[in-house]
């Protein structure tokens, strides 16, 4: 007969493991994959209760949050600051954008190949980290976004301009994912996919020396880890997610244009991992749901206000919108600077042990 806290822990704690190869696990005990279960169930069943604009709004989300992924393993995990983020995510949309047009490269290959020219420009800003870090390592980031941006509205023979690139809808061999929701299942999958990947290498040797670089670049270098190469592959591997991204959301918008690709989208990116928690991965999910998903939520309320009291309170509103959105990023820098990550595990750490505590009162 098992006791109370023994079923306790195997069906409801949150770090009960029982060997080495469950602990080795990502989600480790059975709760977690309960959950993760249900999670993924509800997700086959979205068609029955979400419309092509909530599919929207997801898809937005997913691509983000590849986005996003890939600039915390750069700052939050190896400790290297950036201003030129959304100039990686242009690379990689034009990118694709010219393969798919000019060459009609398949939607995969067209993807893929924009991560890897990304990535080819990641090794090249990453140069400087040898030499420089900190501040002026984030001054010469937003050089190279200045310097992207620069060449995507002026070199009009191959990007067009400020016209941009028009892409074709998505195909997947010979399956059309024109409609939103068909490209949510392919962005779910695909993101999923690349955010296992991440975790994996946070566990492995490459995701400690990372680490170790972030806390103390040069007690890494005495204790024999290469620091300019790992600074090397870090900006590699998070400017292969950008660019992946870029191309993503370049697909989901049917085009490339410079708009998209600005020094605000960098903002954008790093108010992401910062709201959402540095060095988190569930923390990335979190600020990538806050960021996108808070100014719709803003914009429905105008809009509702707008329809039942005044149509002109969308002039008036509308920058008092923009106001509270940036008024709560400030809010949860300095309330919550540890991120929406924080927040969470102390609300899992409350229940992990409920009402265990309380049995005794």
């Amino acid at each position: 007969m098992k006791s109370l806290s023994e079923i306790y822990n195997r069906y409801f704690a949150s770090t009960a493991v029982f060997s080495h190869r469950e602990d080795e696990r990502i989600f480790r005990t059975r709760f977690k994959r309960t959950w993760m279960g249900a999670f993924l169930f509800l997700v086959a069943l979205s068609p029955l209760f979400l419309d092509e604009y909530n599919f929207y709004l997801l898809n937005l989300v997913l691509v983000n949050l590849m986005g996003a992924l890939g600039l915390n393993l750069l700052i939050g995990f190896t400790g290297l600051l950036s201003l030129g983020h959304a100039a990686f995510l242009g690379v990689g949309a034009y990118t694709c954008a010219l393969l798919t047009t000019h060459l009609q490269a398949p939607l995969l290959v067209g993807i893929v190949c924009g991560g890897l020219v990304a990535a080819g420009f990641g090794l090249l800003v990453g140069i400087p980290s040898l030499r420089i870090k900190g501040f002026y390592l984030m001054v010469a980031t937003l050089a190279f976004q200045f310097l992207i941006e620069y060449a995507i509205i002026h070199w009009e023979s191959l990007t067009r301009g400020i016209r941009g690139i028009e892409l074709p809808a998505p195909r997947l061999f010979g399956l059309s994912l024109g409609a939103h929701s068909l490209y949510f299942f392919f962005l779910f999958f695909f993101s999923a996919f690349f955010m296992w990947g991440l975790k994996n290498l946070g566990r492995s040797k490459f995701g400690r020396a990372f680490i170790a670089i972030r806390d103390h670049d040069v007690s890494a270098e005495i204790i024999g880890i290469p620091v300019f190469r790992y600074k090397l592959l870090a900006f590699a591997i998070s400017s292969f997610y950008a660019g992946l991204a870029g191309a993503l959301f370049a697909v989901l918008q049917r085009s490339a244009i410079p708009e998209d690709y600005t020094f605000l989208k960098s903002i954008e990116y790093l108010a992401m991992v910062l709201v959402g928690g540095l060095g988190s991965l569930l923390g990335t999910v979190f600020g990538v749901l806050f960021i996108t998903l808070v100014p719709e939520f803003l914009n429905v309320t105008v809009s509702f206000l707008a329809k039942r009291y005044d149509p002109n309170l969308t002039v008036y509103l509308g920058p008092v919108k923009d106001l509270v959105f940036g008024l709560l990023i400030i809010l949860f820098i300095i309330f919550k600077p540890e991120g929406l990550v924080r927040v969470w595990v102390r609300v899992r750490d409350y229940f992990r042990i409920w009402p265990l505590p309380y049995i005794s009162q």
